[in-house]
């Protein structure tokens, strides 16, 4: 018997671990789409050069301040913290872990039924998001930026 337990542990583990760093990969890109959008649209922000050319012009251009770099560099310091605001949930079926808010971003009440409010979950899911936002910190950028459809397929489970 302990045989047969210790050679299904590590599968357990590994599945574990996997739902958990698939669940904060797709919380990660829920929270900076949100963070996106709630963005006035007519804000924006100067890139480029302010060097003076030889022919006395300046290289800067105007973008859309959402979806600039320094905004998605700026969300990916904090974003993270937003994980203490999700809880665990268990499928009966599978017995797949999956990670879904506990608190609503606009205050509206949500069925909770099922769902494990916990320090220690909160606690390994800012982890694996902050592993994942330091990993694939450029791939976000790149993907959120130009508004990609499908993030969180083609991120996180094509890439991580």
């Amino acid at each position: 018997l302990a045989m047969a337990l210790a050679a299904l542990l590590p599968a357990a583990c590994a599945r574990r671990s996997q739902d958990l760093h698939c669940g904060a990969c797709r919380a990660l890109v829920d929270e900076l789409e949100w963070e996106i959008a709630q963005v006035d649209p007519r804000k924006t922000i100067q890139m480029g050069s302010f060097r003076i050319n030889p022919d006395g012009s300046q290289s800067v251009v105007e973008v859309p301040y959402a979806r600039s770099e320094a905004h998605l560099t700026e969300l990916l310091e904090r974003v993270c913290e937003k994980m203490k605001e999700y809880g665990e949930k268990v499928d009966p079926s599978t017995h797949r872990k999956s990670y879904v808010r506990v608190i609503s971003h606009d205050g509206t009440k949500m069925d909770l039924s099922g769902v494990k409010i916990d320090g220690d979950v909160a606690s390994s899911l800012k982890f694996a998001c902050e592993s994942i936002a330091e990993e694939y910190e450029d791939e976000l950028i790149e993907f959120l930026s130009h508004e990609a459809d499908n993030v969180k397929d083609r991120l996180c489970s094509k890439r991580t």
